[in-house]
């Protein structure tokens, strides 16, 4: 018994050894895609003047690679086999909804909502409202991180199960 106890955390320690390799490679990438993007002209990289889609489809690759990162480097925190919090489960799906505002809000112009969508205008426009959306998508990643973060974690049931049982976590 104890050999097969002991097969299952070997397969649990490889499993976090590679989702952590895994979250170490997905944050490089998404570090050098945004220095790329945001560094394109200090670099020599600059195609077309301004901040071009190019550029913004690596910037946001970029976040989407770092958004993974840190959710796959959260998971290995957690215990290998306790189920996913009401907490965690809110924590996804606000970072996903971040990513999907700030690919809305980055790609704005080019899918017709933005604020130079003018035939006048040459190319797409980078302007303020698109920075404070991909800032608001930005904050909201991290929140939904947050979140996941300090959901349940090593702890064997949710804090928040007084809610389903109307029991009182302290006794007086």
């Amino acid at each position: 018994m104890d050999t097969h106890t002991e097969q299952g955390s070997n397969a649990n320690s490889k499993a976090v050894r590679l989702q952590r390799r895994s979250a170490l490679v997905f944050a490089v990438l998404g570090i050098l895609l945004c220095t790329i993007s945001l560094g394109a002209e200090l670099l020599g990289l600059e195609f077309t003047p301004g901040f071009g889609a190019v550029q913004m489809m690596q910037l946001l690759f970029g976040i989407t690679c770092l958004t993974a990162a840190g959710f796959l480097y959260l998971r290995t925190l957690h215990a290998a086999n306790a189920p996913r919090s009401l907490q965690a489960d809110i924590g996804v799906r606000l970072a996903a909804t971040g990513l999907v505002f700030i690919y809305v809000a980055g790609f704005a112009d080019l899918i017709g909502i933005g604020t130079h969508v003018d035939p006048k205008f040459a190319r797409p426009f980078v302007g303020p409202l698109q920075l404070g959306g991909i800032f608001l998508g930005t904050l909201s990643i991290v929140i939904g991180l947050l979140l996941y973060h300090s959901s349940r974690r090593l702890r064997g049931t949710s804090s928040m199960e007084f809610l389903m049982n109307g029991k009182s976590e302290h006794t007086d």
